[in-house]
């Protein structure tokens, strides 16, 4: 078993003078320029200029609003003030409802058009449908061409701004950006050192070309796919394979762009550059995945396309209806009141109030909702597919089992390991440490510290020896394993043995740690009816180990970056709705493919921004929150709907004169208050979201 140890003082001097640094270890003040090959995503950023610019109009409009509303003889009459008697006054609610009409209007007619000419009917042209009847009906009002009490110039302003801010909370809850493939570019260093003969020369990593050679020093990242010509040192690959451990690299191995060379320098031969490096194909993984993703048709859109037709059959049957019993005015006057009052008010703000709400409710519980796609879809996930390593893990090794020789006992054999480990920096060496304050031992001085890459460390301790390393160590001083470790390996465990004076007086076993509350999130997804699988890179020893332990359903171990996707697709074939959980970048592709993907919030940035949905915990058991926040929301979604929808189904036939034979017809005004009246039974509703606990215990109660 191969391992790297601590830096010694040179080496430490060397990555602190020589160094290559990435973006994350950029000096405040500095800023990172991104390569021309991923200008291209800037296009992304548009989302988030439509969401500053519908929230600029939005405010704009509401300002506007008050005027037209406060001067509207409707309004007037309706709340029972007089306006003063000046004959300017009158001109204010049509000049400002005008203005109102083509500015705030504008999205809305635009998209009106464009679903007329797909002939798809759907939330925008209901809108647009409704203002266009109340602009031109309210001028005609104005102008006297038809009764004054069609004067919609205050319904028209509060229509608008009603669907400004609806329109406006839903674009921010669907603003996507392409961070996740800004951060795959991030991994690379902002320069490389290119071998020239004696010298060196400082280049920009997209300089390279096939067949330079170029050193990476001790910290340093690789700056493009490469085969090792000179040197050896422990890789971390995490960013890459997710997996914790560092990995052992000599002359002749490949090296892949991103990863971090830990311990020693290393010369390699440049063998891939751009696009034909492992980590852009990672990101074309990425963002085909992100792009192949159908979106599902949403339910406000479906329910205004109906309503859209109701609406007009609804118009079309009133105005053939009034002008057969002899009364064309009052046709005009209730065909016009039919078609405002169809405008969806309630409609309108039924799903992005939902969304808004429970999704700032969930983040007080740590739950970050970035796509409301993926938040609609989890309460139908059947599958759920989560990565190992820092995930059901904690991502970083742990001493599981110790055993001692001879005289020596299990607490000298932690005590002596530690001390000639403490200088070190690797993560086996921390873990040693750490177990040894657990076990709150005396902490030994030792002196004389050094490390070889691949067998181990070496230091005086108390006067003797004590080497602590794998196989490589036991063959230099001609020792054989303990028996017992056997068993530790064939669980996945990494074997340390410690020797002192060159005798084995011990073995430690370290794997990554389960966390303690995977049990329960497994068990309480199975509550659920939900199958748990797993996938990691690492061997299947390991991974059924952890698997028998938390009762896994199915692993899928052994697994490359580049196929995680691919498995995910696998479950998905099978009839499966998949939310994979991962927090590498190398699920970034997987969670962009699945149909809910969650990111653990402790994970890299590429992960977080693939995912649908952000666990600001590291919490397993908060998977169950997303179950809960998907079920409830969408259960508010559904009632906000049925109301919303109600009550045009039934205030349209009222104000359509339905019950005119029995001497009933819905008076404009009251016609108008009930829509408004149904827009805050829509917001009331949708605050009852806030008393939903999403902490991880409460949910778990719940199950």
């Amino acid at each position: 078993m191969t391992r790297m140890d601590g830096m010694t003082e040179h080496e430490t001097q060397a990555q602190n003078s020589h160094g290559q640094r990435g973006k994350h270890d950029m000096q405040p003040g500095e800023k990172h320029q991104p390569s021309e090959k991923h200008d291209a995503h800037d296009e992304h950023s548009g989302h988030g200029d439509h969401v500053a610019q519908f929230r600029r109009l939005f405010w704009i409009m509401l300002v506007m609003a008050l005027p037209v509303a406060g001067f509207s003889m409707m309004f007037s009459q309706i709340i029972g003030y007089t306006l003063p008697d000046v004959a300017f006054v009158q001109w204010i609610s049509p000049v400002l409802g005008t203005v109102m009409f083509f500015w705030g209007g504008k999205p809305f007619l635009t998209g009106g058009l464009s679903e007329l000419k797909a002939r798809k009917p759907g939330m925008m042209l209901l809108i647009s449908l409704a203002i266009t009847v109340a602009f031109f009906a309210s001028w005609a009002s104005t102008l006297g061409l038809i009764a004054h009490e069609l004067d919609f110039w205050w319904e028209l302003a509060l229509l608008l701004v009603v669907m400004l801010l609806g329109h406006w909370v839903e674009m921010r809850s669907l603003a996507q950006t392409s961070s996740a493939l800004d951060s795959l570019a991030a991994l690379l260093p902002d320069e490389a050192e290119k071998v020239e003969g004696d010298s060196f020369v400082t280049v920009h990593p997209s300089d390279l070309v096939v067949g330079d050679v170029v050193m990476v020093r001790p910290g340093g990242r690789v700056p493009a796919d490469g085969e090792i010509t000179e040197g050896r040192a422990e890789l971390d690959e995490s960013m890459i394979t997710g997996e914790s451990q560092p990995v052992a690299r000599a002359e002749g191995d490949r090296v892949v762009a991103g990863t971090v060379a830990t311990d020693n320098s290393i010369r390699l031969k440049v063998t891939a550059i751009g696009d034909d490096t492992a980590l852009a194909g990672i990101t074309r993984l990425v963002e085909t995945a992100q792009n192949s993703s159908s979106p599902a048709q949403r339910i406000a859109d479906t329910a205004a396309g109906w309503l859209f037709w109701f609406a007009l059959g609804a118009a079309a049957i009133t105005a053939v209806a009034w002008t057969l019993v002899g009364n064309p005015d009052d046709a005009i006057v209730r065909t016009i009141t039919v078609l405002v009052i169809a405008c969806p008010h309630a409609l309108g703000l039924a799903i992005p109030l939902v969304v808004s709400i429970s999704t700032e409710r969930a983040a007080r519980a740590g739950v970050l909702v970035k796509d409301r796609l993926a938040l609609e879809t989890m309460r139908k996930v059947d599958t759920v597919l989560f990565d190992k390593t820092g995930t059901l893990t904690k991502g970083e090794p742990a001493v599981t089992h110790v055993v001692a020789v001879g005289d020596a006992s299990e607490d000298q054999v932690i005590r002596l390991a530690a001390a000639a480990e403490y200088d070190s920096e690797h993560p086996l060496a921390k873990a040693i440490v750490t177990a040894a304050k657990d076990r709150e031992l005396d902490r030994a001085t030792a002196s004389q510290f050094s490390s070889s890459s691949g067998v181990g460390v070496e230091a005086t301790v108390d006067g003797s020896t004590i080497s602590v390393g794998g196989p490589s160590m036991l063959r230099q001083h001609d020792q054989s394993a303990v028996e017992m470790t056997t068993t530790w390996a064939d669980e996945g465990a990494i074997i340390l043995h410690v020797l002192s004076d060159g005798h084995v007086i011990g073995a430690i076993g370290l794997a990554d740690e389960v966390r303690e509350d995977s049990r329960q999130a497994v068990d309480a997804l199975h509550d659920r009816g939900v199958t748990v699988v797993m996938i990691t890179g690492d061997a299947d020893a390991v991974a059924q180990s952890v698997a028998a332990e938390l009762g896994i359903d199915r692993v899928f171990s052994g697994v490359h970056p580049e196929d995680k996707a691919s498995k995910v697709a696998e479950l998905q074939k099978a009839g499966g709705i998949v939310a994979m959980v991962g927090d590498g970048v190398n699920d970034a592709p997987a969670l962009a493919q699945a149909d809910v993907g969650i990111a653990i919030g402790a994970g890299t940035d590429v992960a977080i921004a693939s995912a649908g949905v952000v666990l600001a915990s590291d919490d397993p058991r908060s998977v169950l929150a997303v179950f809960e926040l998907s079920r409830r929301s969408y259960g508010k979604m559904r009632q906000n709907l049925w109301w919303a929808a109600g009550y045009n189904l039934i205030s349209v036939p009222l104000a359509a004169g339905v019950l005119a034979p029995i001497g009933f017809v819905l008076p404009i005004s009251v016609g108008a208050l009930l829509m408004s009246a149904s827009t805050v039974v829509v917001a009331a509703n949708a605050q009852l979201l806030r008393r939903l606990d999403l902490r991880p215990e409460a949910v778990i109660r719940k199950d």
